[in-house]
């Protein structure tokens, strides 16, 4: 793997390989103009987000698809169950709970944690909702590692703090706030509403060409 600073915008992009490598079972092997046409990114960055983890291909032939399959996982540290712990048990943390595609990737919410009274004690998909008190001794025993946030922005705070205090550095943020962390934390938000408003400007300024 090569010293130098590895770009955010890489590992995303190992991922959308990885799922376009799922896709190419016919052949052993896929070249990187392949890749390109299959990932909407240019032959180029492929070669480019590939060499900084080492050198890949054979000459004449591309990337030896089973390989390198291999090899991202590796990357990503997906090759082995990754387990979750789901804090937020509304509309959008139930329906996390029901998807089915993290399992897929080796992602598995093994808790969920509500400060509601009436959802605590329930079970949804197999999983017990608890109070948010039980959290570190939850996080300690089911080696939880990541935590998704999907509680409203006047809590999220709030969240993220015991989230933090639990000892779980890993934090996928669904509120529609940008929560505040120690440095050493990795805290991914994604608000949907911006991307939404994102997709309403396309659309404004399509109308005016029009």
């Amino acid at each position: 793997m090569h010293k130098e600073k590895i770009p955010k915008l890489t590992i995303p992009r190992l991922s959308l390989y990885y799922r376009a490598l799922l896709e190419s079972r016919e052949s052993a092997f896929i070249s990187s103009e392949e890749l390109s046409k299959l990932t909407q990114f240019s032959a180029a960055q492929v070669r480019k987000d590939l060499t900084y983890f080492g050198e890949f291909g054979t000459p004449g032939k591309g990337y030896r698809i089973v390989e390198l399959k291999e090899v991202i996982l590796k990357i990503l540290g997906t090759g082995r169950q990754r387990n979750i712990a789901l804090i937020g048990a509304g509309n959008l943390g139930l329906a996390l709970l029901a998807y089915r595609g993290f399992a897929v990737q080796g992602f598995r919410i093994v808790a969920a944690f509500d400060s509601n009274l009436s959802k605590i004690g329930k079970t949804f998909e197999g999983v017990l909702i608890r109070g948010m008190n039980e959290l570190p001794q939850v996080v300690r025993n089911k080696n939880i590692e990541i935590a998704i946030i999907a509680v409203p922005a006047n809590v999220a705070q709030e969240a993220v703090n015991k989230v933090i205090k639990s000892g779980i550095t890993a934090i996928l943020n669904f509120a529609p706030i940008r929560p505040k962390a120690p440095k050493g934390e990795e805290i991914l938000n994604i608000d949907l509403s911006i991307e939404l408003e994102r997709l309403s400007y396309f659309l404004k300024r399509k109308s005016k060409k029009v």
